[in-house]
């Protein structure tokens, strides 16, 4: 239950986040106000102050600030349900009608990016993601290491006690059990290997090679070995610096999206922006719909098709709508499109490998 509710309450941020940075052209509220603006003292003409773009109706009670919220939700969600369709069925379209000047009608891509990442953020922690994952903030000292190692060993030692006595029997289950005692001589090999090494180690913690390189950088040697004492706090670090800096992913891509069109000196880095951040929010969603059906155990052969097929047909759709470019040219350009994406997530899994280590 108190899952379910930190989910909503993430989405409701992601919201108002959204709408904080959406444009309100287009809106409008419950008639012209009269007087001078509260906020600058300029005569009203309107229902907001054309000189500072202050509402004209200033509420002052409790039950305003509810409204403020729900108006805040509902209204970006209306949007949000006149934008979604085509930034999935026509995001060409979609693009190119917001870079002509049509502001009212769509969420701008920003605001709807933001929205989405806290979207998707959400629906992972509700499947037991980073905000579920329980680790201390100091790591286990070593007899506790030991204790849970040993526990392991005793039942995986059970283990093979039992299928050594099915395999010397004979008769039914004989060929699995034999099968199962080259696995588990292999397990109980490996957790004894580890206890060994928990025991004898300076301080009690299994290392990683990483742990013995030295990079020369202080700050990062330092952030690596805080690592390798406990990787559960360092994973939780690396998902919440993902989470908070999400929006690198725009500058970064912007400039391999600008170098296919080098030669189109018509296309600005602008247009280039609006394109990254629409087809950004795309991804975004359809990671969390892979999430869901994940979550619900949908057949593999969908996601697998989802995660294989959508982002390139959407590359491709999104380039011909937005630029005016035949099939030829959308082709190659996806083609080359979907290899910078691997190396802008590159870029960016080492923007938050180095962001989450020395934090």
């Amino acid at each position: 239950m108190s899952g379910g509710i930190e989910v909503a309450g993430d989405i409701a941020t992601g919201a108002l986040l959204g709408r904080a940075v959406e444009p309100r052209a287009g809106e409008s509220g419950g008639g012209a106000a009269q007087g001078v603006c509260l906020n600058c003292g300029t005569a009203l003409i309107g229902e907001f102050c054309h000189a500072c773009g202050q509402n004209g109706h200033v509420h002052k009670t409790l039950s305003s600030i509810g409204h403020d919220l729900l108006h805040g939700v509902f209204h970006f969600e209306g949007k949000v349900w006149r934008t979604l369709p085509m930034l999935v069925a026509h995001p060409g379209q979609l693009t190119r009608r917001y870079i002509d000047g049509e502001r009212a009608r769509f969420v701008s891509p920003l605001a709807l990016f933001l929205f989405f990442v806290f979207l998707m953020f959400a629906t992972i922690s509700s499947l037991g993601g980073a905000s579920d994952m329980n680790f201390d903030a100091t790591p286990r000292s070593r007899e506790e290491r030991i204790a849970a190692v040993d526990g392991n060993i005793a039942k995986t030692q059970a283990e093979l006690t039992k299928a050594e006595g099915l395999a010397a029997k004979g008769g039914p289950g004989a060929e699995d059990a034999a099968s199962d005692i080259v696995g588990l001589k292999a397990t109980l090999s490996g957790l004894k290997v580890a206890r060994n090494t928990i025991a004898t180690s300076k301080d009690g913690h299994t290392r990683v090679t990483l742990s013995d390189a030295k990079t020369g950088w202080d700050r990062l040697d330092h952030g690596i070995a805080k690592a390798n004492a406990n990787p559960e706090l360092a994973l939780y670090k690396l998902q919440s610096s993902a989470y908070k800096y999400s929006w690198a992913l725009i500058p970064i891509s912007v400039p391999f999206v600008a170098l296919i069109f080098l030669w189109r000196r018509k296309f600005k880095l602008y247009d280039h922006a609006i394109f990254v951040t629409y087809s950004l929010s795309f991804m975004l969603l359809l990671v969390t719909a892979v999430t869901l059906l994940m979550m619900i155990d949908a057949p593999g052969v969908i996601t697998g098709c989802l995660i294989a097929f959508a982002p390139p047909v959407h590359l491709f759709a999104q380039l011909r709508g937005t630029y005016g470019l035949n099939w030829f040219s959308s082709l190659w350009r996806t083609l080359a499109l979907m290899l910078f994406g691997i190396i802008t997530l590159t870029l960016f899994a080492m923007l938050l490998l180095g962001l989450g280590l020395m934090e």
